[in-house]
C-alpha cells in the first residue's frame, strides 16, 4: 500500500506516540520524560532553542539514537521489532545531508529510490522538489536551497506515510526558505503527516497545525499556534525602553486596564495588550507621571516568540 492509499484509507491510531522518553549525554539531560502524540495527517511542529532537546527527540524517533527510557511508536510500530517496515514507511530530512558531490541530482535520487521496495519515480521526485532544470547538475554545484530541496526529494522518494523534517530551512536565504515552505504546504495539502523541528517561530505559525514548545528537554506548551498565542492574553505586544537611570514602576504598568501581561527582557519592557489605540496612551501617561523618559517604542502582533518569552523570560535564540 502506498502512503497516499494509507492516508486516504484513514488508518487508525496516532502517527507518533511518545511516552516517558528520556535521554542523557553524560551529565546533560537532553530529553526529560517527554510525552507527545501526533495525529495522522497533521503537520506538527517541535519548537525551541538550540539545546532544547528537539533534535535528540527526533533522532530517537528516526531510530538513529537509542533512548535511555520510555517508548516511541511510529505508525503503531517500534524500532526494536519493526525496523525494516519502518524504514520503508518514513522519510527523513536531517539538519544537514552530505551527498556525494560528483553525482548528479538524478543519479542521487535514483540511488535513494533503490533503498525502497516501492515509492515515487525519480521523475516525480524531481518534479516535486522543482529541480527539473538541475537534474543533470552535479550536487557539488547546487546552491544551499537546491541542496535542501534535493534532501526533501530524497526523503519523499519512498512515498512515506510519516515525514521528519529537522530544521529544514536553517541557513537558507529568505527566497530559499519561502520555496521550501511552499513545498511543505503542498505536502500538507496531500494529507501527509509531517513532524517539523525549527527555531523559527514564523515558520511554525505558517506551516503547523499544532506545535509543542520545548525547553530543557520538556514540553512547556502545546496547542495550535492561535491557542498558544492567546495564552499571553493580548493580540498586540508593546515594547518600550526608558532612559538609563530612570526607574519604572512595573506594578503600575501591569495595573493599566488592557495590559494582560508584562515582563522585562534585556532592559526592554514587553506588555501584551488587547487594543493598542486605547492602551498605549495610558502607558505613555503612566511613564510621564513616573518621570521616566521613553527612548524606544515598538509594537507588533503577538507571535509564538512572545509565547516563549512569556513562559521562560528569555528570547528563543538566547542559547
Amino acid at each position: 500500500m502506498s502512503a497516499t492509499q494509507a492516508i486516504s484509507n484513514g488508518s487508525g491510531g496516532a502517527a507518533l506516540a511518545i511516552k516517558g522518553l528520556r535521554k542523557s549525554f553524560g551529565d546533560t539531560t537532553a530529553v526529560d520524560g517527554l510525552d507527545l502524540e501526533v495525529e495522522r495527517g497533521e503537520c506538527f511542529g517541535l519548537l525551541g532553542p538550540n539545546g532544547a532537546g528537539k533534535t535528540t527527540t527526533i533522532e530517537i524517533c528516526e531510530g538513529l539514537t537509542a533512548p535511555d527510557a520510555g517508548s516511541v511508536k511510529l505508525l503503531g510500530m517500534e524500532w526494536g521489532s519493526d525496523a525494516r517496515r519502518l524504514q520503508q514507511r518514513i522519510g527523513v530530512q536531517l539538519q544537514e545531508t552530505q551527498f556525494p558531490e560528483k553525482l548528479t541530482v538524478e543519479e542521487t535520487l535514483r540511488m535513494f529510490r533503490s533503498f525502497y521496495d516501492q515509492g515515487l519515480t525519480v521523475e516525480a521526485s524531481i518534479a516535486t522538489a522543482q529541480l527539473e532544470e538541475k537534474r543533470k547538475s552535479r550536487v557539488g554545484g547546487l546552491s544551499g536551497g537546491q541542496k535542501q530541496r534535493l534532501a526533501m526529494a530524497c526523503a519523499l522518494v519512498g512515498d512515506p506515510e510519516l515525514l521528519f523534517l529537522d530544521e529544514p530551512t536553517t541557513g537558507l536565504d529568505p527566497q530559499a526558505r519561502r520555496n521550501l515552505w511552499e513545498l511543505v504546504e503542498q505536502l500538507k495539502g496531500a494529507g501527509r503527516t509531517i513532524i517539523l523541528t525549527t527555531h523559527y517561530m514564523d515558520e511554525a505559525e505558517r506551516l503547523c497545525n499544532r506545535v509543542a514548545v520545548m525547553d530543557h528537554g520538556k514540553v512547556i506548551a502545546l496547542g495550535t499556534p492561535k491557542e498558544l498565542i492567546a495564552t499571553i492574553g493580548g493580540e498586540q505586544i508593546v515594547e518600550i525602553a526608558v532612559a538609563e537611570g530612570d526607574v519604572v514602576d512595573e506594578a503600575a504598568l501591569q495595573r493599566i486596564p488592557g495590559v494582560a501581561s508584562h515582563c522585562v527582557l534585556a532592559g526592554v519592557h514587553q506588555l501584551s495588550v488587547a487594543e493598542l489605540h486605547s492602551t498605549v496612551p495610558v502607558i505613555f501617561a503612566a511613564l510621564e507621571a513616573q518621570g521616566a523618559h521613553l527612548t524606544e517604542f515598538r509594537t507588533h502582533s503577538a507571535t509564538l516568540e512572545d509565547v516563549f518569552v512569556s513562559l521562560t523570560g528569555r528570547n528563543l535564540r538566547d542559547e
